[in-house]
This record gives structure tokens, sequence and C-alpha cells, in this order.
């Protein structure tokens, strides 16, 4: 998590020798600092959250503790739209200018940026400070030397929850991208509206995700995660159903009401998929966290669907990723818990032990 912190507050402070060099290159570098130092947060923080306690409530915690990434999603849209973009939306010919104003101009939005990733940086590095400093508690029981597999890619094959957690999750973050991609062009079909108040339902659906986020931590307290999820699922692929039949007003109030469904399934997949792996759970997360690209992939689905048919019609594809979602919420209902199955495996490890023991004193007679 140090390193995580440590590269993407030096990516946020890239920054400012970017906006004084003034190239593509130099601010494509910064955010690549920035991105790689999230990638290694999301592998090892996920982890650690579950770490810290029983793994029969490794899900809730992690429900928990991901209900704060879309509070600061809406804070960095706050940011964006206070900050920085009034001092971007005045319009400037620049072909009308000299090369000296023209720099200035440039200088000068990019001072509009940079502010901002400057103090996202100073605020990394006070957090990189709290945790280093603080000793970090024993999380992980050391096993017995034999009983580790060879590698952890092993552990990580053998798990069908895990493999078909990448699959699920894959799904989940491409349904995501796409409601809240989509919603904006959805809005202009069913409501004649603009690209401002598409906008508008987009931020709706960031907070009721945001709401819905907090209120699932407590429901599945005492309800099991899948078992939520698996309901979750099935009514987001009913609601993308009906909103692809009905373009109205109706209909944008079903894309907003998925982002309610959407806010308990990626942390539920990550912590099911993770349970029972061991050693082998971090190298589990890297796995996980790269399932993200469905986010990349199936909306350019969804836009070839769009220009085929309709912004309506094309919610069909994440109607087919909430159900891949589904099915895998069904199948860990079904599936034998970690817990049996590991006291399956250890009664079998003893009926061996005991079996061998008796053997032994035969042969002594």
């Amino acid at each position: 998590m140090v390193s995580g912190l440590a590269l993407a507050s030096l990516g946020a402070f890239g920054f400012w020798p970017a906006s004084q060099v003034m190239t593509y290159g130099a601010f494509l570098a910064a955010l690549f600092a920035i991105a790689a130092g999230c990638s290694l947060l999301e592998t090892s923080a996920s982890p650690y959250v579950i770490s810290l306690g029983p793994e029969e409530t490794s899900t809730r915690r992690l429900n928990l503790a991901q209900a704060f990434n879309p509070l600061g999603t809406n804070i960095g849209v706050l940011i964006a739209s206070t900050l920085i973009l009034p001092k971007l939306d005045t319009p400037v010919n620049l072909a009308d200018v000299s090369p000296e104003t023209e720099r200035a101009i440039r200088a000068e939005q990019l001072r509009a940026v940079t502010g901002p990733y400057i103090g996202l940086g100073v605020l990394l590095a006070i957090i990189l400070v709290i945790i280093f400093v603080q000793k970090a508690p024993p999380t992980a029981v050391v096993e017995d030397d034999a009983a580790r597999p060879a590698s952890p890619l092993a552990t990580l094959w053998r798990s069908k929850r895990y493999r078909y957690g990448v699959i699920a999750q894959f799904f989940d973050v491409a349904a995501q991208v796409c409601c809240w991609t989509y919603i904006i062009q959805y809005t202009q079909q069913a409501l004649n509206g603009s690209l401002q108040l598409g906008s508008q339902m987009l931020q709706i659906s960031l907070i009721v995700f945001l709401i819905a986020r907090f209120l699932m931590t407590a429901v599945i307290a005492r309800i099991r995660a899948t078992k939520v999820m698996a309901v979750l699922g099935a009514i987001a692929v009913g609601l993308c159903i009906y909103a692809s039949l009905r373009p109205d007003i109706t209909g944008v109030i079903a894309i907003i009401s998925a982002s309610f469904c959407l806010s308990l399934m990626f942390p539920t997949i990550y912590g099911v998929a993770l349970s029972g792996l061991g050693d082998a759970t971090k190298f589990g997360a890297a796995g996980l966290v790269m399932a993200i690209v469905g986010g990349a992939i199936m909306p350019m689905v969804q836009g070839r669907v769009m220009d085929a048919t309709s912004a309506s019609t094309s919610f069909i594809v994440p109607a087919a990723c909430f159900a891949m979602v589904t099915a895998y919420a069904i199948y860990d209902l079904r599936a034998p818990t970690q817990t049996a199955t590991a006291a399956a495996a250890s009664d079998t490890a003893s009926g061996t032990a005991s079996a061998s023991t008796v053997s032994g004193r035969k042969a002594q007679s």
C-alpha cells in the first residue's frame, strides 16, 4: 500500500513539471504513474481489508471499505466542475493569436488543472505517512510449508470460485461502465434531452450508487451477500430489458435504479472469489483487478449495437452482463462453502493419519 500511495503521489506531483514542459508525453507519464499507483493500492488494500478479521465477515468489511469509493468519485466530479471546468469554459480561437499569446493561454489553462492534482498529491503523501508510521497487526496465519502448494497459481486454478469470480468481475465492471457511459445517450433519445440533462442523470446514478453501498453493507450483515447479489442481479437484468423496450422517463429511472443493484457487486465478488486462498490471496487480487478490462471491452460492444440499432436497444448488452453476475451468485450459493470444504479436507487428513497409525501398530505387533 505504501508503494502504491508513493507512486500515485509522485504522479500527482508530476503535473507541475508537466505543466512547465507543456508536452503531451509529460502529462501522460504523470497519469500513468497515478494509474500504476492506484493499481497497486487496489491489489494490496482489498486483500488487507479481507485479512483484518474473520473470513466469515470479510465480504462485509470489503463492502464497507469500498462504500467510500463512490464518495470519492462524487467529490472528484464536484472538484472538476467547480475548480477546473469553469476556468476552461471560455472559448478561444488559437488560430488568431500569436505563439506567445497561445502559450500564455495554454499555461493558464494548465495551471487550472495542475492545482487540484498538487492538492491530491499532498493528500496522498499525508495518508502514506500515516500508514507508514502505524505498526500493522499480523494478519496472515503462517501455514506449515508442507501444506502449501508448489505455486500460488496452482491454488488459483484449482479454485472454481476464484476462476468464475474473475469472469463475473469482468462482466460486473462491464455492466457498470456500460450503464454509466450510455445513460447520457439514452436520455437524449428517451427525453429528447441535452448532454447536460444526461450528465445530471449520471450524477443521480452515482449518488444512488453511493447511498446503496452503505445500505447494502447493513443488509448483508443479516443476509448472505451472494443471496442478495443474486436478487439484485436478476432485478438489474429486468431493469435493463425494460429500459431497452421503453425509452421514456420510466426507462431512465430503470437505468438509474440499476446503479442501486451495482452497489453490492464488485466488493462481494472480490471477497467471495478470494475466500480460502491463503497465501495466494494477493496473486488472486491481481487477477480480479485485471478483470476490470471488461469496462473497456463491453462498452465498445454496446457502442456497436447502439450504432446499428438505437441507444435503448443497446442496453441488452449490460442486461447480458448482469445475467453473468447473477449466474456467479447462484453458483456460490449452490457450491460448498469454504468452511465445509476445509472441514472435509481436515477429516480426510485425520482419517488418513489414523489409518496410518493403526497400520503401523499392526506392523509392529
